[in-house]
């Protein structure tokens, strides 16, 4: 075990105090992991829009004062009892959501949706006991989606760190623990686009940059990137977009445009933008006979929409999907692995690098709709 194990360990942390106001770098105390925990060593963060929407705390149960952050990667300091298959030194991604091994989504083929340990973005403490590993003189500071990767140190349930090949550079497949493994996993494992064939990907942000990394990767020959923001179109093309479509060009809705433009539809089309009208446009702008939406962005808690039941019976298929499919401690290592093999392309994806000092840079970034991922170095 290391010198530091069983003790509590004084670092440096960046902490929310209260909603959209800068995070402020902090020293915090953080406690030796508990059952089932482990402590982890955080050397490279990303920033990703969960977390900013989360700290500007519009929708939701705000909870502060808070350590963000959940894309990360980071080496195992000391692990709780109960813990097999950690230990010290080995390399990690902390993930949002779990794979505990023992519930009926863990033991299906089909789910990566954890009973124990999937989201949830108003816990602020550690299941096994209900408290909080951070304090600062004492007060508690609440955690975020079970990582809090904000921080030097944190602690995590096992289930939710991905063991992975050591060789791999901690600085680029950090980007693999959120967004980029839920659009490459949206096409890979749910679209599954055939070679040759024709995907609409809505929004271009990360996520559907990556979804579209996807599509270029089981070689689709048309991917069309639709985004009401006609900068991102540029860049999307590093990513396989071959077709641009702004909605905002057109007086009838997209769905008819791009049906226009692919003799009655797409085959496959994915939407990482959560907007109720994107996603309706995405299912209705696939083929009849074979075409296949996948939902990928998160609505707002009161968002519902409307298709006609044709669309169904014509034989269109409306999908969703949590995380691109992927167990994170079964499937993650493989998708590390990917990159190693030069498979799938990570640099493109990070645009921008802070120290951890200037983390709110990042945020800066982000809000201005410059970065893709920003790496924060501990």
């Amino acid at each position: 075990m290391s010198a530091t194990a069983g003790q509590v360990i004084k670092c440096k942390a960046a902490v929310a105090w209260e909603a959209g106001k800068p995070l402020v770098i902090e020293e915090v105390e953080v406690a030796p992991p508990q059952a089932n925990e482990v402590r982890v060593k955080i050397l490279f963060t990303a920033l990703c829009h969960t977390d900013v929407y989360f700290w500007e705390a519009k929708g939701q149960t705000p909870l502060f004062p808070r350590i963000f952050g959940h894309e990360a990667g980071g080496v195992v300091e000391s692990v709780g009892e109960g813990v097999k298959d950690l230990q010290p030194g080995d390399h990690v991604l902390p993930v949002f959501t779990g794979e505990c091994g023992d519930c009926l989504h863990c033991k299906s083929e089909e789910s990566n949706m954890c009973d124990l340990l999937r989201i949830n973005t108003d816990r602020g403490v550690m299941i096994s006991d209900g408290k909080s590993r951070f304090s600062i003189k004492g007060q508690p500071i609440h955690h975020f989606v079970g990582t809090s990767t904000f921080s030097e140190y944190t602690v995590v349930h096992f289930g939710c760190l991905a063991k992975i090949n050591p060789a791999a550079p901690l600085d680029k497949v950090c980007v693999l623990s959120c967004g980029i493994s839920t659009g490459l996993g949206a096409t890979l494992n749910v679209a599954k686009p055939k070679k040759g064939s024709s995907v609409a990907i809505f929004g271009l942000g990360a996520v559907g940059l990556a979804a579209a990394e996807g599509a270029r990767i089981l070689g689709a020959s048309r991917i069309i990137g639709v985004d009401l923001n006609p900068a991102r179109f540029e860049e999307a093309k590093k990513f396989g977009c071959n077709e641009f479509v702004n909605p905002k060009d057109h007086s009838k809705p997209v769905q008819e445009v791009i049906a226009g433009m692919t003799d009655g539809g797409v085959d496959r089309s994915v939407e990482c933008t959560g907007s109720i009208q994107a996603m309706i446009s995405a299912f209705e702008c696939v083929h009849d006979g074979w075409g296949v939406a996948v939902l990928v962005g998160v609505p707002n808690k009161d968002d519902a929409f409307k298709t006609h039941p044709m669309n169904f019976l014509n034989e269109r298929t409306l999908k969703g999907t949590f995380f691109g499919n992927y167990k994170t401690r079964t499937d993650i290592p493989g998708v590390v692995e990917k990159y190693l093999k030069k498979e799938l392309e990570l640099e493109k994806f990070i645009t921008h690098s802070v120290p951890f000092g200037e983390i709110n840079k990042a945020f800066e970034y982000m809000l201005k709709g410059e970065s893709i991922r920003c790496i924060i170095r501990m």
